[in-house]
């Protein structure tokens, strides 16, 4: 009896600083299920998620094929690892697979030759084409054909060399019967995957109806959505309920379009009974659906604060939306359904795409502008990036939209070898277009920034609030505060310095050209040390919350009361005192070591909270209070030993803080007005104000 055929696989996450991908390894896990069920016991699979186990069992005892997801942040460590394969056992098949594969042939030609250890490439859905190579290496087995005949013979669903240096391609295969796999929860093969370290994944469906020229989902041959079972989607949840280590809070839901389809509701049913049941998943990681929006909501809601909803317009210019083939999502939906949400308790992320094709300066500001006008709670704007696989990244459209790039490091994406090689994996960025110029780039990048901390959810609802009653455009504030006007503190001014500093530095030419700087001991230090390849956003943000808050909100203050000036008269000046007094005892001392101990003791005539949590428009002076009143704003020990504990995790400095606070829900952060002590001895209220522990604010 012939042994059978060893198979490692890898979907790899870097871990040097911390877990960079905390996914489970779901997608290899599928095309092991899949390959188990088709060639049983003919087959021996393994399947890898980190870099270190990966390469120790290669060079130990190296496979008979080596299958990687290839993913922008996973690429270069991917290639590397074939290549070390190749030198230790040149006949094993390396196979990659993933969505990081360019569109056009051409240019996929082009891939192949570039990368000339790798033997084949599974394109699209892996599963077929992934199980066809194993049948085709049985077949060679059985008649002792040598390797050759691999290489001049086309595979379903794969694209591989001939011998001829030319390229066998054939199109890309789907499952349309997805149960047809099966699951790799329930037949244990992501059982090692439950470690503390890793968040369980599901998929409940696979496809995406929108075109979007930037995604790599946006080609015509994934537009038809398939189901898994809703059986088989309960049974995942409750295996994984029932395995789920308790420090693990966070789960990964990896459709496209969640709350969009008509059994989500039933799904997220599903979920919320699974959290009553096994207390998870406190948190969902997941991307909601572009329309439909009425049935996301009711998705949403059914979740308890589990989810977020995002409302990810990426650009609001109508002839943009065109230029990437989204107008077939209603942007205009998605805004005039706000106050619904609002009125469901529900806070909002929208998300927007910097340097899209004909995106100009003003078209840009005029979207940021639109989205503070509907109340997003968050806004969050990401930098165009270009990807394989997507469109945009086709040559002609690189030259259409006269799209100019640069290459940036991902944040945490780089390793040591044992070989002493320094691998870091990069991104490849749009920095200017035929309408956008750097500078302005740069201009954009700053505003984000500003609107990022200010309107980052709670901390500044009061004063946000208050402007937009008294008919100012809160879009203002943002760009007061990017242009730094109205005399900034110097603090602000080294904040938005550094930012700036960084967004230009980060930038570089070639991927090639970042790896041979890092070579160098002394610069892959500054990695580890976070001094450089850090996430710019997250790292200026942890800077602002754990050493100039209080000069943040106080600049907040300045510019609103500036905004305000024609409308102060006696009681608007008393209505504002109580307003940015609250922002104050709100937002201080967030993060600092002591921050236990500093608690504001403040004073107040209006009941603001109550204020601000109103949904029917009742005037500020109704809010008054029969007799001022003093509240003490302190963190829970609860919220403290919370932010300690992801703290403890990623290290209290300030690149440990930046990655601790993507983990954080933001409600965790701010302090509570709590009745004081002297009023609670003279028999008082204990508490009058109540900040809602808003539980979906992530």
């Amino acid at each position: 009896m012939k042994k059978p055929i060893r198979v490692f696989l890898g979907d790899l996450t870097y871990d040097t600083i911390t877990v960079s991908t905390e996914s489970f390894p779901l997608n290899v896990g599928y095309i092991a299920s899949y390959c188990l069920s088709k060639f049983g016991s003919e087959v021996d699979i393994t399947i890898f998620k980190y870099i270190d186990k990966l390469e120790k069992a290669i060079r130990e005892n190296p496979p008979d094929i080596l299958g990687l997801s290839n993913y922008v942040w996973n690429h270069r460590i991917g290639y590397e690892l074939f290549k070390i394969l190749h030198e230790i056992r040149p006949n094993a098949i390396k196979i990659w697979g993933g969505p990081n594969f360019p569109l056009d042939i051409p240019s996929q030609e082009k891939f192949m030759k570039k990368y000339e250890v790798v033997d084949v490439y599974v394109h699209g859905e892996g599963e077929i084409g992934f199980a066809s190579i194993i049948e085709h290496i049985l077949k060679m087995n059985e008649s002792d054909e040598d390797t050759c005949s691999f290489y001049n013979t086309p595979i379903p669903g794969c694209i591989t060399r001939a011998s001829n240096e030319k390229i066998n391609y054939t199109p890309e295969l789907r499952l349309k019967k997805l149960d047809d796999i099966p699951s790799p929860y329930l037949i244990g093969v992501l059982d090692p995957f439950f470690d503390g370290k890793l968040s369980p994944t599901i998929q409940t469906n696979r496809g995406c109806p929108f075109r979007c020229t930037f995604c790599t989902d946006g080609r015509d041959s994934v537009s038809k959505v398939n189901q898994f079972s809703m059986e088989r989607v309960k049974e995942e949840l409750d295996y994984i309920g029932k395995h789920v280590p308790k420090e693990t809070k966070s789960m990964f839901l990896t459709d496209l379009n969640f709350g969009m389809m008509p059994r989500d509701l039933e799904i997220s049913d599903v979920i919320a009974k699974s959290k009553e049941q096994y207390g998870f998943p406190e948190q969902i990681q997941a991307t909601t659906g572009k329309n439909s929006k009425m049935r996301i909501i009711n998705a949403v809601k059914n979740l308890s604060g589990s989810l977020r909803l995002y409302m990810s317009v990426q650009s609001m210019d109508k002839q943009v939306l065109s230029n990437i083939k989204r107008e077939n999502i209603s942007t205009d939906e998605l805004i005039q359904l706000a106050p619904v949400i609002k009125q469901s308790n529900l806070r909002t992320t929208s998300e927007v795409i910097l340097g899209l094709p004909g995106e100009s300066k003003q078209s840009h500001i005029e979207s940021l502008r639109k989205l503070a006008k509907a109340n997003m709670d968050d806004i969050q704007v990401y930098t165009c990036m270009m990807l394989n696989g997507s469109e945009l990244n086709i040559p002609t459209e690189r030259e259409k939209w006269g799209l100019k790039t640069k290459y940036r490091i991902l944040s945490r994406d780089f390793v040591k070898l044992s070989n002493n090689k320094n691998i870091i994996e990069t991104e490849e960025v749009v920095i200017s277009s035929n309408t956008l110029d750097f500078d302005e780039y740069i201009d954009l990048r700053l505003l984000a920034f500003a609107i990022w901390v200010t309107n980052k959810g709670i901390v500044y609802d009061p004063i946000l609030k208050f402007l937009r009653q008294n008919q100012i455009d809160v879009f203002e504030l943002f760009t007061n505060i990017a242009e730094l006007k109205y005399n900034p503190p110097e603090s602000i001014k080294e904040i938005f310095a550094s930012f700036r500093k960084f967004t230009v530095d980060e930038l570089w030419d070639s991927p090639e050209e970042i790896e041979d700087n890092y070579q160098r001991d002394s610069e892959y230090q500054k990695l580890v040390d976070g001094e450089e390849g850090i996430n710019i956003m997250y790292h200026h943000h942890a800077l602002v919350l754990s050493n100039v808050m209080d000069d943040w909100t106080e600049y907040v203050i300045r510019i609103s009361e500036n905004l305000l000036e024609s409308k102060l008269d006696g009681n608007t000046i008393e209505y504002f005192k109580d307003v940015s007094t609250y922002c104050k005892g709100l937002s201080h001392n967030p993060l600092g070591p002591d921050r236990l101990e500093t608690n504001p003791l403040l004073s107040f005539n209006y009941d603001i909270q109550k204020w601000v949590d109103d949904q029917f428009g009742k005037t500020f002076d109704s809010f008054k209070l029969n007799q001022p009143n003093k509240f003490s704003f302190e963190l829970s020990n609860e919220q403290y030993n919370f932010v300690q504990d992801k703290l403890n995790i990623y290290g209290d400095t300030p690149v440990g803080r930046s990655q601790a606070l993507k983990r954080i829900p933001i409600q965790k952060l701010w302090r509570r007005p709590i009745k004081s002590k002297k009023d609670l001895k003279e028999g008082k209220d204990e508490r009058l104000f109540v900040l809602n522990d808003i539980t979906n604010e992530y």
